[in-house]
């Protein structure tokens, strides 16, 4: 598990722990919010908790709880990390239902995007949604990825499929 933290102007990026697995059922328990997800709905706080035992002991990627700074509520999750294969760093990100709307998502990406770019060097990055979640798509046009086609989202236990709108940076 890494430490690192990042602010912005109205979150802090930190490192995702055990004792957040109340606040994380909050959105991954919310059918609103996992149908435009690879996971399906969380039904008890005992699957947060074994997710986050497996983020802790994660290497590939970098995830971070968002929280809000102005009342310390942890609001949304994310990550990011190189991908070999494609050569690019890859992000995700999901947040609270009630947090929609609210310009939180644009201030994660856009701040793990110029943390991977100044302490990593990456320069190429990729992300995608699910086709029906415009919102996300606006959300990667804000900070500066481009549509490149379309691809297909799976849930994690292949109970559907979705088509995927994929979108790309390089910065120079």
């Amino acid at each position: 598990m890494h430490n690192i933290q990042i602010r912005t102007e109205r979150l802090l990026l930190r490192p995702l722990k055990a004792a957040d697995a109340e606040d994380v059922f909050a959105w991954v328990g919310d059918e609103r919010v996992s149908r435009y997800m690879v996971y399906t709905t969380y039904t008890d706080v005992e699957q947060v908790r074994k997710w986050l035992a497996f983020v802790e002991q994660e290497a590939e990627n970098y995830n971070f709880g968002f929280e809000r700074i102005a009342d310390g509520k942890l609001i949304g999750s994310g990550d990011i990390g190189y991908h070999s294969v494609r050569d690019r760093w890859g992000f995700g990100y999901n947040f609270r239902y009630d947090c929609w709307g609210m310009g939180y998502a644009t201030e994660a990406v856009r701040a793990m995007i110029e943390y991977a770019r100044a302490h990593f060097g990456a320069r190429k990055f990729v992300s995608s949604h699910c086709e029906p979640n415009l919102a996300s798509g606006n959300v990667m046009k804000k900070c500066g990825l481009h549509f490149t086609g379309y691809g297909e989202f799976e849930k994690l236990d292949g109970s559907m499929k979705m088509r995927s709108m994929e979108y790309e940076m390089e910065i120079s």
